[in-house]
């Protein structure tokens, strides 16, 4: 059982990055056309929230060691902090070294206070966003190269930089897959003006708003 789940997991990750950077993709003898649109975060946001990924990931793994697994997922320049810690106050102090952080424009505390998550568990939260992923490549008009998907168990935070319509979409997709009970967003919402230019221009505009709607 253990050997063909991570087959599957591989399959399903292999396919995912594929289909990232592919618009066509042929499934069994079926070609299916999707829709591949750029990411909508400049160079300069793309290279900075990777950059606040790893910094806080690194000092918080020095700082908290086995006493906490936080995830750190940022989007630009709003980080979400997921995973499991000891206790309240490692939850507290690992949100606060964030928002301190120069580039962090919000920072959304989303850890939960108990026992480190399985290995196996992780690798099931990795096949979940593969599908979730997949699913959304496979959905015309859905920028899904402009999100980020993390899932915890069986719930699913999604970030991005949408319009209201492909937001209520994406967060549509995410709760019809199998496996998801949950659906966080904390897109930045932008209007179809907004949409367009940044489709011609592949950036994006960095002044969004800072308090994206919330759906659970």
């Amino acid at each position: 059982m253990k050997t063909a789940f991570f087959r599957t997991l591989l399959l399903a990750t292999f396919i995912a990055s594929q289909l990232s950077a592919c618009a066509v993709v042929a499934i069994g003898g079926v070609t299916a056309g999707a829709t591949i649109m750029a990411d909508r975060r400049s160079p300069a946001v793309q290279a900075i929230d990777k950059g606040i990924e790893l910094e806080a990931e690194n000092a918080l793994a020095k700082r908290f060691g086995d006493n906490a697994h936080i995830n750190v997922t940022s989007f630009n320049q709003k980080v979400l902090l997921t995973g499991e810690v000891k206790d309240a106050d490692i939850k507290g102090e690992a949100a606060a070294y964030v928002k301190a952080m120069k580039n962090a424009r919000s920072v959304f505390n989303e850890l939960v206070i108990g026992p480190n998550s399985s290995y196996t568990s992780r690798a099931n939260d990795s096949y979940l966003e593969s599908k979730i992923k997949t699913q959304m490549i496979f959905t015309d008009q859905l920028p899904s190269n402009s999100m980020a998907i993390v899932a915890e168990g069986s719930s699913v935070y999604l970030m991005g930089i949408l319009t209201q319509n492909e937001a209520d979409l994406a967060k549509k997709v995410t709760s019809n897959t199998n496996g998801v009970k949950d659906v966080y967003v904390y897109f930045d919402i932008i209007s179809e003006d907004e949409k367009m230019r940044l489709e011609k221009q592949g950036k994006a505009d960095q002044t969004q708003p800072t308090t994206p709607p919330k759906f659970q």
